[in-house]
């Protein structure tokens, strides 16, 4: 049986409700303790636990650390976000850390980076290292050979390791020629380094640093702060100072070019440059247009013309933005026949983006139901790539279920008809289409509503391809906390009971009107699975209803939330496939066993439910 892991987090930024300027939430590196905590089970589930404790204070201080639990199964955590990361870019960078360091487990610790936030667990307090043997540096393959650039960096990067400290640990410069030349850097100790601390960290990030070049950028990623130089700016509008050498520099840097052969090199500099930008902007985007076109031939889509975009958006105004999540922003566009599309402006600064946006064409094309959102056609341009859908005028389920005014349109007929035909749709996927497809990242924000409240499933991009033969496929985790499967979370085992489970959690979720991270019983250890298992064994499932729906049938409602406990019970074998809950769904005489625990339910739940299960129930 897996072990029981999970606390529920939705923690990941919705694509169709939030806004933000660059999370940078691209993982930069990971590294994991060769050692396993000797209970996984509890350590994982204190992971989860201060994480979600966590997020306030990042969203709040972009910084927080916690211990909990008994040694030598003591959980000690941190994570910062950069300083100069809004406190929504750095709420959505921590929502993608603490996903992807889920993969580390059952190891005692380890850290993950990205280029906007940092998370590091152990077993032991760490919160006062600023260097050890695990840091790391990353350089990057381009080069750049002229010694201008060389001195320019190494300038740059001593500035900063010599600044920071007295700048509360943070530090964005740069330093710029005429030509066009420039190196930016940013320096961030994390909070919990002193002055002297933080000092001693940058000086040994700033040697490391040095070391990268001729790269034309490169990333130290130490126990107690961040360095990254680059040829390109990145940082997100923080005060920039420019080195105090600038202007020594270009006096000399002048000079040296009036000769006819450093003129020659930085013109020859400066023109390859460019070329190479422009040959190197749009590769991803051409992998991205052949690997389309290959799929055209076989699923007749359409290409549409950037102009056309431009216009059906009015040159993509701000009025007619919806959206915009880690992956991209989200237009929607008129067509000149009248028609209204939704449009994907995506966000490639990685060659796995790139694979997840094929990955989503190419599982949509072949996928085409009624409970599935239309795939339209795409574009590819040399500096942006759009995914172009049908427009559904009440965008995702969850901007009208946890909403406190708008859930009232959300009747319970509404939402059983969400319910069923979400689940026809994954029924689909797992069992009628010609190809079998997991969907892996089954939640509120990617199911779209059309006008009359009818649920169509969005966001192939993490879905995967499997056979018929049932065997589970070994796969990096990835997905959204609160509704991965706890087999698939603690050892990467994907099956479509994955799915399943997710679907049962987004059953209870639509009945109560609760949303994962927002679920905070008086007992912290205590899930909304668990809550409304411990409700439905006591007979008191009414309790859970969300009381903004008028439930006139609510025999019909109890027999549903037990159709949602039955899909997460622990065990995936005892979870049924997506076409046996479509009949329980759809049959009332279908008969319903009856669901076993969920996972991660306390020991206090078990106890108080052994004294009552004498007591015969009997149902409303």
């Amino acid at each position: 049986m897996a072990t029981s892991l999970i606390l529920f987090l939705l923690l990941v930024a919705l694509p169709i409700c939030l806004s933000q300027e660059n999370a940078r939430v691209d993982v930069v590196a990971r590294s994991c303790r060769q050692t396993h905590a000797i209970n996984s089970t509890m350590y994982t589930a204190t992971y989860t636990k201060l994480s979600r404790e966590m997020r306030e204070d990042m969203s709040r201080n972009k910084f927080s650390f916690k211990e909990a639990g008994e040694p030598p199964d003591r959980l000690y955590l941190f994570s910062q976000c950069m300083d100069d990361l809004s406190e929504e870019d750095c709420s959505s960078c921590f929502d993608t850390i603490i996903t992807r360091f889920l993969g580390c487990f059952p190891s005692t610790g380890g850290r993950v980076y990205s280029d906007g936030c940092f998370i590091r667990a152990e077993n032991y307090s760490f919160f006062q290292d600023n260097i050890g043997p695990d840091d790391l540096k990353r350089c990057s393959d381009s080069i750049e050979k002229t010694t201008v650039y060389a001195n320019m960096a190494i300038n740059v990067i001593n500035e900063m390791a010599m600044r920071a400290p007295d700048n509360e640990g943070f530090i964005v410069m740069e330093e710029k020629l005429p030509s066009g030349l420039a190196v930016y850097g940013l320096a961030n100790c994390w909070k919990t380094l002193d002055r002297e601390m933080c000092s001693s960290c940058l000086a040994n990030a700033a040697s490391s640093a040095i070391s990268c070049l001729p790269s034309i950028e490169g990333r130290v990623l130490n126990a107690g702060c961040f360095l990254r130089y680059s040829d390109y700016e990145f940082s997100n509008g923080a005060e920039t100072i420019n080195t105090k050498d600038t202007v020594l520099a270009y006096i000399s840097y002048i000079t040296g070019a009036i000769a006819i052969s450093s003129l020659a090199i930085l013109i020859g500099y400066f023109v390859g440059k460019n070329a190479y930008r422009l040959i190197s902007l749009p590769s991803k985007r051409k992998v991205l247009e052949t690997n389309f076109s290959a799929l055209n031939r076989s699923f007749p889509f359409m290409q549409f013309k950037y102009s056309t975009l431009e216009k059906a958006t009015d040159h993509f105004k701000e009025s007619c933005k919806l959206g915009q999540g880690g992956y991209g922003e989200v237009y929607k566009g008129t067509l000149p026949d009248g028609r209204e599309i939704a449009i994907k402006r995506l966000f490639i600064s990685g060659n796995g983006r790139a694979d997840e946006v094929y990955n989503e064409m190419d599982i949509i094309s072949r996928a085409q139901h009624k409970n599935l959102v239309r795939f339209l056609g795409c574009c590819f341009t040399t500096a942006d790539s759009f995914l172009i859908y049908e427009f559904l005028v009440n965008r995702s389920l969850d901007c009208i279920l946890f909403d406190p005014e708008k859930k009232q349109q959300l009747d319970w007929p509404k939402r059983r008809e969400i319910i069923i035909g979400t689940a026809e749709g994954l029924e689909f996927l797992h069992k009628h289409s010609h190809v079998r497809i997991i969907h892996r990242d089954i939640k509120a924000s990617n199911i779209l509503l059309d006008l009359k409240h009818r649920p169509k499933i969005a966001d192939f991009g993490l879905s995967r391809f499997y056979s018929c033969d049932k065997n589970p496929i070994n796969t990096a985790i990835a997905g959204t906390l609160g509704y991965m499967a706890p087999e698939y979370l603690a050892e990467g085992r994907l099956t479509e009971k994955v799915d399943v489970y997710s679907f049962g959690v987004l059953v209870l979720e639509t009945i109560s009107g609760v949303q994962n991270n927002k679920f905070q019983p008086a007992d912290t250890f205590e899930t909304l699975v668990a809550h409304a298992w411990k409700h439905f064994q006591w007979n008191t499932v009414p309790e859970i209803i969300d009381e903004s729906m008028e439930a006139k049938d609510i025999e019909e409602i109890i027999r549903i939330v037990q159709v949602g406990l039955l899909c997460t019970q622990e065990s995936p074998s005892l979870r049924p496939s997506m076409t046996r809950v479509t009949k329980m769904l759809k049959q009332k005489d279908h008969e319903l066993p009856e669901p076993s625990k969920p996972p991660f339910t306390d020991d206090c739940m078990e106890f108080s439910h052994s004294l009552s299960s004498s007591i015969q129930r009997q149902r409303f």
